[in-house]
């Protein structure tokens, strides 16, 4: 099961490097995701549920959804620092634009799966596993990662930025260099 979720993980972090055109940008993604799994598990323990096969498919679920929560803030902050606005007013408007759409997306998830957390009869542990792995993991990784994803946004593009800033001052040093020389 591990190799499993390091396997998501690095697939989840390479495909996103390729999107954002940047090694940084993809690690508050990946660093949001711990809240949820934390999440699943307290819930788990909570309801008195084992942490089975179940579970962890809850958490490879857990994986797309709630990273897709983290790409939606980071991609209008994204936008916002292409229109030349600063960081942390980048992170603040991407925060605030996707802040209704993500938490109808994931209360409405969460109702879904108010079936599978109170169901009875046959398979009824292995729904309820599921459902409450998935619920809690969700309610948990969005109403923290709400505020998590912009601070990491912030801590991330600001450190890229100084890395490209550095790139940028080295290649122009390089470039006077080659020049005096001819």
């Amino acid at each position: 099961a591990v190799y499993i979720f390091l396997i998501c993980l690095v697939f989840v972090y390479l495909l996103l490097s390729a999107q954002y055109e940047s090694y940084m940008l993809p690690l508050p993604v990946i660093l949001s995701l711990p809240a949820g799994i934390f999440g699943s598990y307290f819930f788990l323990q909570l309801v008195g549920l084992q942490n089975d096969i179940y579970a962890q498919v809850s958490l490879v679920m857990l994986i797309g959804l709630l990273g897709k929560n983290a790409i939606l803030i980071i991609e209008i902050a994204i936008q916002n620092r292409a229109k030349g606005i600063s960081i942390l007013q980048s992170a603040i408007n991407g925060g605030v634009e996707r802040l209704r759409p993500i938490l109808m997306t994931s209360f409405a998830f969460i109702c879904g799966l108010i079936p599978l957390t109170i169901a009875s009869g046959a398979g009824a542990i292995g729904n309820r596993t599921i459902g409450t792995a998935a619920a809690g993991g969700m309610l948990i990784g969005t109403v923290i990662g709400v505020f998590l994803i912009p601070g990491l946004y912030v801590v991330f593009e600001t450190i890229d930025t100084k890395m490209k800033e550095k790139k940028a001052r080295r290649l122009q040093v390089s470039t006077q260099i080659q020049e005096a020389h001819v």
